[in-house]
């Protein structure tokens, strides 16, 4: 028997949650029809209405598991299932993603259930060690996509890059497709650029492979790194100093890159507290709207400064120039970047908005418009929130 547990924060009588559960089993078979998996026409797209917020609780635990770190989610329309990806490093509980159900209304999210827990497997069929029992082959799972083609799921990690006088440590970044049950099927062939060096060349420690995002019908994946590779350019900083990203294309069939394209980001929003503290803005998830047109979020967060700032982009890749062989940091004027439209800043919904990793069409709302999730990673921190937000699209 499948076991499941229930986040659900609201008081009913026996008759009002037999009404409650009859109304999400036809709010689910109405709303969740094959259309939601269609993206809207990017050029539709005018804003985002908030609609709401639900939490999951700190150290919560599902199935002797420990649910946190959430920074990847994907919905699969065709079951109403959600994913969502762990990236703990095999530290807490062996590397995993989970599978739920989530309930809402145009009037917010009702409630959570999760509904199955999955272990990442190698290709010997092994779970992933944690850094103590083998630190060059301990994942750092970020992005989670299903592939309804298929049936399957493809999962990036980070890989990991320790360049220091004790120790070198140097695992590649990857993408790989595994079954909806976490067993490994195949990877992607990644290009030269983002292999591990110990030289500054290639990916930054942690600002690699963030977010994904199948384009097409499927046939096309997008994958970003979430800062600049050392021969782009500097990481982004609170005054304009031409940080660019890459945004990879890869061709799914062949599991190779096609194409690779650079996108600027925004300033750093504020300054760190200390003026020498910890900031950072980057992409940490992508998904397309079709016609080489992808949603983007930056997430900014400076030390001194509980929130972060959540910037979502519309991004044009149509005009943009493949950078594939081109380092970024001398081309300044030599490349076509994509162009960015600001969609929306959470800063001025007056919320509180942490550690956004992920986003995910949702189902169709009984108005007709299509929704959107978004997910914060609460890095198994008591002070930050694993936080859902939902959000309408308006077209």
């Amino acid at each position: 028997m499948q076991l499941y547990t229930t986040i659900n924060f609201m008081r009913l009588t026996k008759i009002n949650k037999l009404l409650f559960f009859i109304g999400c089993i036809l709010f689910v078979s109405c709303d969740s029809s094959k259309k939601s998996l269609l993206s809207p026409k990017s050029d539709s797209v005018t804003s985002l209405h908030f609609i709401g917020e639900k939490d999951i609780p700190y150290n919560f635990q599902y199935n002797n598991t420990t649910v946190g770190g959430l920074s990847g989610i994907d919905y699969d329309a065709t079951h109403n299932l959600y994913y969502f990806i762990s990236d703990d490093r095999s530290a807490i509980n062996p590397a995993r993603f989970y599978t739920a159900s989530i309930a809402f209304t145009q009037n917010g999210i009702d409630s959570i259930h999760f509904t199955g827990v999955q272990y990442l497997l190698q290709p010997n069929g092994n779970m992933y060690p944690n850094s103590k029992q083998d630190p060059y082959h301990t994942p750092d799972p970020e992005s989670i996509r299903y592939n309804p083609a298929n049936n399957q799921l493809v999962w990036s990690s980070e890989g990991e890059r320790i360049v220091n006088a004790k120790d070198t440590i140097l695992e590649n970044p990857s993408i790989i497709s595994i079954s909806t049950e976490g067993n490994y099927i195949d990877s992607f062939t990644l290009p030269s650029n983002l292999i591990m060096q110990s030289i500054e060349k290639g990916p930054r420690q942690n600002s690699v492979l963030e977010g994904v995002t199948f384009a097409d019908n499927h046939t096309t994946l997008f994958v970003n790194v979430e800062e600049p590779l050392y021969e782009d350019g500097p990481r982004a900083d609170v005054v304009d100093n031409n940080a660019y990203i890459r945004i990879l294309k890869f061709d799914v069939a062949t599991k190779k890159s096609i194409a690779q394209y650079a996108y600027k980001l925004n300033p750093v929003a504020y300054a760190a507290n200390p003026t020498n503290g910890f900031k950072i803005n980057g992409v940490p998830d992508i998904l397309s709207l079709g016609n080489n047109k992808l949603l983007v979020i930056e997430r900014s967060f400076s030390t001194g400064r509980l929130p972060n700032t959540i910037r979502v982009f519309i991004a044009d890749l149509n005009a943009a120039t493949d950078v594939t062989n081109l380092p970024l940091l001398n081309s300044i004027g030599q490349f076509t970047p994509a162009t960015k439209k600001l969609l929306l800043n959470m800063d001025d919904l007056g919320i509180y908005t942490d550690n956004i990793e992920g986003v995910t069409f949702g189902p169709t709302l009984p108005n007709g418009h299509k929704t959107l999730l978004f997910i914060a990673d609460n890095n198994f921190n008591a002070f930050e929130k694993t936080q859902l937000l939902l959000f309408e699209l308006m077209e």
